[in-house]
């Protein structure tokens, strides 16, 4: 069992709250870029308001914990560990509910590189307590634009849980996939399982667009959010995304470990 105050310790000595590595600059850019609407930052969310750059700096600070003050404009980014743990805990608690009911489940990430290992754990949990983890639109197409161009890439599967791979590129197990932060992976993973007449998920875990577009598409989602992530914070203040986890989600995979002891244990999920 790993206490909350542990926790809360790791979270700080990890640097996935307190200090994070996200520069000030770099998360008002991003409030400033959702602000204007720009596709890059909205991943899937459509806002039902009107947001500017002060209202989202307000927002981050009440859910992350980040200056509230516009004029800080330079430094690292701020993260409070009780906001973090509070939301592990609604996390953890929804994740509880959908194994209890054996509902089916989407797992995806942007953040393969990273954050795999943890989904794939909740995947494993998920599974072994009856729920349906489901994989459609596997080796389907899907293009991406990058900062280099339209790309193909390929939706694919491990461990349960979905993230893209260039196209083309070899499968040779040790390649985790390419991060991106679009929906379109997910939209077209939920229109395939929609099109072969489902089942279709009760609950999508993920990050970045995987959780933007789903909730969008009103499919319940939670997930993880970066400080420089403000469209899952609005999709949650708007209604549309149930549970987002304020942290660093760019530290080493292994740091993750102790989160998911905690979400299974809570959660109830303990092999």
């Amino acid at each position: 069992m790993v206490s909350t105050a542990a926790l809360r310790a790791h979270l700080l000595r990890a640097r996935l709250a307190g200090v994070v590595a996200t520069t000030r600059e770099t998360s008002l850019r991003s409030y400033r870029l959702f602000a204007a609407r720009d596709p890059r930052l909205l991943i899937g969310i459509d806002p039902e308001r009107a947001w500017e750059q002060r209202d989202v700096i307000e927002l981050m600070a009440r859910k992350c914990g980040v200056s509230a003050d516009p004029r800080h404009t330079v430094g690292q980014d701020v993260i409070d560990p009780e906001l973090t743990l509070t939301a592990l805990a609604a996390f953890a608690d929804r994740l509880g509910a959908v194994a209890r009911s054996g509902a089916p489940v989407l797992l995806g990430t942007g953040h393969p590189h990273r954050l795999l290992g943890f989904y794939a754990a909740l995947a494993g949990a998920l599974s072994a307590a009856g729920c349906s983890v489901l994989t459609p639109a596997q080796g389907r197409c899907v293009d991406i634009t990058t900062r280099f161009g339209l790309r193909t890439f390929l939706i694919d599967y491990v461990r349960g849980v979905a993230l893209v791979r260039p196209s083309g590129a070899e499968r040779t197990g040790c390649e985790p996939g390419a991060h991106t932060h679009s929906p379109l992976p997910v939209r077209l993973a939920l229109q395939a399982a929609a099109d072969a007449g489902g089942p279709l998920p009760e609950l999508v875990i993920g990050d970045h667009g995987w959780v933007c577009g789903a909730g969008q598409l009103g499919f319940e989602a939670v997930g993880l959010g970066d400080t420089d992530d403000p469209a899952l914070f609005v999709g949650q203040a708007e209604g549309r995304v149930s549970v987002v986890v304020p942290l660093d989600d760019g530290v080493r995979a292994a740091s993750y470990r102790p989160l998911i002891r905690y979400v299974l244990n809570r959660a109830r999920l303990s092999r």
